[in-house]
């Protein structure tokens, strides 16, 4: 059952101030932070990213 409400009532809707995208953008800064410390504190390595881009040091 759907209705129309009042200015007073949308007035009172509170949303929240954290949405997906924000949660999602942390979840992924956190991730690239994670491999991009875990790159520079080993001693040798490979990594490859989608694209045909690889990396390796020793």
């Amino acid at each position: 059952m759907k209705r129309v409400l009042s200015e007073k009532e949308c007035k009172n809707i509170v949303t929240g101030e954290i949405t997906l995208a924000a949660v999602m953008a942390i979840c992924a800064i956190a991730i690239v932070a994670v491999v991009v410390y875990r790159m520079f504190m080993s001693k040798e390595g490979s990594s490859s990213i989608p694209g045909g881009w690889k990396f390796s040091w020793k």
